[in-house]
């Protein structure tokens, strides 16, 4: 059996999130900025967080676990005006600043033939393209969520927690979570931290509240902005979920976290040595469901129309065997 990471020198959940959290959670600007943790209060987060072993020591679906019959059937119950919204951007043959790795699509059959067929070449990882993160994608002290090895990933793939191990899919109850709309702006700025305190002022606002087995996703704004000043990098900073918000996640048994950026906020306010720490934390201890760059433009507005900010949420991934995600195309349906 594998040794967990042993619980010591913990810090209470509420003392760590009332010490870290700053004094004004719903501005831009400077008094918005990441909160500051330590790599020694990553290192309490992560074992506090850990759901390591409730679901079985070999669990390799981490929250999956979340979404029972019951939610489902609570899901398909939201569908009332029957209109469904894809949640992925398009996908882009164009390099651009925020495409630095185009997809390759090679047409295999000449023109002139009865039927048209290519091939697929695509770096779906990182600031672009819409995916899902499967639980060997991200470590912490070489140990991925349940305390599998960093040595079961090698040049062949993952040999334990792979995509596949995610392959049907998700279908639950999806909650959008629009800060941009809560802080009367069109896009957050770049290093603007989304924070416990803006999705809890968020429910207060909608009367919504996270339940076991949902999904969040939670729009920045990203697209809006493209929109309004062309393509950019979030290379240099981005807005997104800080560390710090994930206590709350972990507290209402999200299923699944999606956001329009790479998840993180940057720079982060966590110590250097800890790698995108929402993302560390959230895989590696939660075994939460991470999607990246989703598309939450039409979804907002459907929303805001319908003035309904819950509704059916499905995706399904590639179930490439030992792959470390998958693009997906979610859909919210209202």
């Amino acid at each position: 059996m594998r040794k967990h990471i042993a619980k010591t020198l913990l810090l209470s959940l509420p003392l760590l999130c009332a010490g870290i959290l700053p004094a004004t959670a719903n501005a831009q600007g400077s008094d918005a900025l990441p909160p500051t943790i330590s790599a020694q209060e990553i290192d309490d987060m992560f074992n506090e967080l850990s759901n390591w072993g409730r679901w079985g020591d070999d669990d390799q679906r981490g929250t999956l676990n979340l979404i029972t019959p019951e939610k489902r059937r609570q899901a398909a119950s939201l569908v009332r005006e029957g209109i469904s919204v894809s949640l992925s951007k398009n996908y882009s043959t164009e390099e651009a600043v925020d495409n630095v790795s185009p997809m390759q699509v090679i047409m295999t059959i000449p023109p002139a033939a009865p039927v048209a067929m290519d091939e697929w070449r695509i770096f779906y990882h990182g600031l672009t393209y819409t995916h899902m993160d499967a639980m060997c994608h991200a470590y912490y002290k070489d140990q991925a969520y349940n305390g599998f090895p960093v040595t079961d990933v090698t040049e062949e793939g993952c040999s334990t927690s792979g995509i596949e191990h995610l392959k049907e899919g998700v279908l639950s109850r999806g909650i959008l979570i629009d800060v941009p709309r809560l802080k009367g702006v069109d896009y957050l700025e770049p290093g603007t931290p989304v924070l416990a305190s803006d999705i809890e002022a968020w429910e207060r606002e909608t009367g919504l509240r996270i339940e076991p087995g949902d999904v969040v996703l939670v729009r920045t704004g990203r697209w809006a902005k493209k929109t309004d000043i062309g393509p950019y990098s979030l290379m240099s900073g981005s807005p997104g979920v800080h560390v710090s918000a994930l206590p709350l996640l972990k507290e209402r048994d999200a299923a699944v976290l999606g956001t329009d950026v790479g998840l993180d906020v940057s720079p982060s306010g966590v110590d250097p040595s800890v790698v995108i720490p929402t993302h560390t934390v959230a895989i590696a201890s939660m075994g939460l469901i991470i999607i990246d760059n989703a598309s939450f433009e039409e979804l907002a507005e459907t929303a805001a129309r319908l003035n309904r900010w819950e509704f059916m949420f499905q995706l399904s991934p590639i179930p490439v065997e030992g792959g470390t995600g998958s693009i997906i195309n979610p859909i919210a349906t209202f």
